[in-house]
């Protein structure tokens, strides 16, 4: 794999720290600003709420650019974000500052997506998008941990300074050693717009809206499910959770090698073995060894998912993957937001600790199965007789062999309905 790949994911590392670190950090940020627990927590929703906002607008304001000037620019904005939350001065001011970090977070993720799979050949693009995609996963391995370790005796300041400094890392990275990548012929907002008129992407949207809500539907309660049913120790908690993030992490890298071989077929697995795996989760969340297998089972196919969908995004996007692409993260967004609704609605009507679980099930259930309708719609479309070339031309048509089969990367571009 290029080290253009391994600069891609030092960023990815850095925003993955920024955006799950800060839910360890809420006991110190509310101390340090004089607000409640729950107050702090808006913290994370304000970045959640940027990444929703700048993902659409970041990249249509970059639509037509350069893309490795475009990477360049958006980790620099990510750095300058993560700086203004360590100089703000009262809890209103991080708030803000912590919507400006999120914007450039699924614009970057977007264009970075297009790019690692341009830069390696077209049957090893999932893969390359998956190395990218190990920043964000290794940072709930090592980056949040250490974060919290950090905050908690250094405070929360020192975290995000660090994290600034990963994230300049990562900006110089790129600037040295990713080659240009020039944006497609036929680059501009409204070619990538028209990329949404194709079915198969909006399908594809939709299974990562309601199927991975089933992963966040129990990530989101993980922590009092392992202290009241499983019986974990609170101090325990953060070494169950780095099992969380060794699970992502070997789960995002099977999970591209999977989709290079069968694309859509992995799409599919992915979201049945993790809706079985939730369903057994509340059963084994009641023994401390059984759980922490299962911890890692969830996190192995619930991220197993993200880069054959990232792929399987481009691939129906076409000759425009960008906005798309980086549509996906805005969809993930929102499946955090609606898996931990649903999980909270069934706690409020008193099912117990085990019930998200059970909830997030049904939802990565509801994945499978429009993800098995989007399969079936695909094989029914008639083939073009060209292929998208995306690297070193990205956009063109040239002829081509036999078309590959609709389950792999490289499959032939097909008339958007």
């Amino acid at each position: 794999m290029p080290l253009a790949l391994v600069a891609l994911a030092v960023t990815a590392f850095a925003i993955g720290t920024t955006e799950f670190a800060a839910m360890g950090l809420l006991p110190q940020v509310a101390d340090g600003l004089d607000v409640s627990i729950p107050q702090a927590g808006w913290l994370i929703s304000a970045y959640a709420l940027g990444v929703v906002i700048g993902a659409p607008l970041l990249t249509a304001l970059a639509a037509g650019r350069p893309r490795k000037a475009v990477l360049v620019a958006l980790a620099g904005f990510f750095a300058f974000g993560n700086l203004l939350c360590a100089l703000a001065p009262d809890f209103w001011t991080l708030a803000a500052a912590r919507l400006v970090t999120g914007l450039p977070h699924g614009a970057f993720f977007g264009a970075g997506a297009v790019a690692a799979a341009e830069l390696v050949a077209p049957d090893r693009r999932a893969r390359a998008v998956a190395v990218m995609f190990s920043g964000l996963t290794l940072a709930n391995v090592v980056g949040v941990p250490a974060a919290t370790l950090l905050g908690q005796h250094l405070g929360w300041r020192a975290t995000m300074l660090v994290v600034v400094a990963i994230g300049a890392a990562g900006t110089v990275a790129i600037a040295r050693l990713v080659p240009a990548l020039p944006s497609p012929a036929q680059a501009g907002l409204r070619h990538e717009l028209g990329a949404f008129r194709s079915g198969q992407l909006w399908l594809a949207l939709a299974t990562v809206v309601f199927g991975c809500g089933g992963f966040f539907a129990c990530y989101s309660y993980i922590t009092p499910l392992l202290t009241e049913v499983s019986g974990y120790a609170t101090g325990s908690v953060t070494l169950v959770l780095a099992l969380f993030g060794v699970g992502m992490t070997i789960g995002n890298l099977l999970g591209g090698y999977a989709a290079d071989r069968a694309l859509r077929p992995t799409v599919c697995a992915a979201f049945v073995l993790l809706a079985g795996v939730l369903a057994l989760f509340a059963v084994t969340a009641r023994a401390e060894w059984s759980a922490a297998v299962t911890v890692v089972l969830v996190g192995m196919f619930g991220f197993a998912i993200v880069p054959a969908v990232q792929t399987l995004v481009m691939r129906e996007a076409r000759g425009a993957p960008t906005l798309a692409s980086a549509t996906v993260q805005g969809a993930f967004n929102l499946a955090n937001a609606q898996g931990a609704f649903f999980g909270g609605l069934a706690l409020d009507a008193g099912l117990g600790w085990t019930s998200p679980p059970l909830v997030g099930s049904g939802l990565a259930a509801s994945g499978a199965v429009i993800a098995v309708a989007a399969w079936a719609a695909a094989r029914r479309r008639p083939a073009a007789p060209a292929v998208v070339v995306a690297a070193g031309g990205a956009g063109a048509r040239v002829p081509g062999p036999a078309p590959a089969p609709d389950d792999r990367i490289g499959a032939p571009a097909r008339p958007a309905r």
